[in-house]
């Protein structure tokens, strides 16, 4: 896998320079669209996808891959997301705040085999900061070994996305929340999120919505700086298994206590 690092992160910083950031706060009305409502797609997601994927190809001609905005024209790209080698690809996780002109927004990019994350990227175009991860080896940012710990507050700071939830869910969240967790805002990305849990700026995040682009590079290197990801019930998060929502926490004592606090 370390072979790979350099090779990648050069293409996602070509991505960077060459296709995103010319188009950030330029995108013209004919640029973007709504996927669903309230969920966009832009000439840059597909433009970065399409250069991705014939280049990461070629770096591993064995390899599938699995973007985002294929799997959105085509479901079934997903389909056997657990068998041999993948890239999972994510052109531009935070479009919405792209499409807004503001960051965070990042390109990131993941390795499976057999469905087991491997190795992972999630470039900042903005900063520039890289964070990558491989299997056994660690998680980096910008070149330093990271352990998660958790945050200096009082209470746990709690990112959670109660806009994906029903109105009630998200009243009992909140509810269960008071005195124990301190409700902090997201970042609308999750290329930004996991690095905040892994640098002790939030300690829990609850995740609705687990898509393998968005957690197939983050959650590797969540695990590798020492943190922790499940799903809500404690089941093992894999890519390769369905299923809906994770808790994802900076060390294993605050995943412990998200999941009694939010769900026991």
């Amino acid at each position: 896998m370390h072979a790979l690092y350099e090779p990648v992160l050069g293409l996602m910083r070509a991505v960077a320079q060459d296709i995103m950031m010319p188009r950030f706060r330029s995108l013209t009305a004919d640029q973007f669209s709504e996927k669903t409502p309230g969920d966009y797609v832009t000439i840059v997601d597909r433009e970065s996808e399409a250069f991705l994927g014939e280049a990461l190809a070629r770096l591993l001609p064995e390899a599938r891959i699995i973007g985002e905005e294929a799997a959105a024209l085509d479901p079934g790209v997903v389909d056997r997301i657990g068998d041999g080698v993948a890239w999972i690809i994510d052109p531009l996780d935070g479009t919405n705040n792209f499409t807004e002109g503001r960051s965070p927004f990042a390109i990131m990019i993941g390795l499976t085999v057999d469905g087991a994350r491997e190795a992972g990227w999630i470039l900042d175009p903005v900063s520039g900061r890289i964070c990558h991860a491989a299997r056994r080896s660690g998680c980096y940012i910008n070149g330093e070994k990271m352990v998660s710990r958790r945050t200096d507050g009082t209470l746990p700071k709690a990112a959670i996305a109660t806009y994906f939830m029903p109105e009630e869910r998200q009243a009992e969240v909140r509810r269960r929340a008071a005195g124990r967790l301190e409700i902090v805002d997201i970042p609308r990305c999750a290329g930004e999120q996991y690095p905040r849990l892994i640098l002790g700026q939030n300690d829990i995040a609850l995740y609705e919505r687990t898509h393998p682009w968005d957690h197939a590079a983050g959650a590797l290197m969540l695990e590798e700086a020492g943190g922790r990801i499940a799903r809500n019930d404690g089941a093992d998060y894999r890519l390769d298994v369905p299923g809906r929502g994770a808790i994802a926490a900076s060390t294993p004592e605050m995943w412990e206590l998200a999941k009694a606090v939010l769900f026991d």
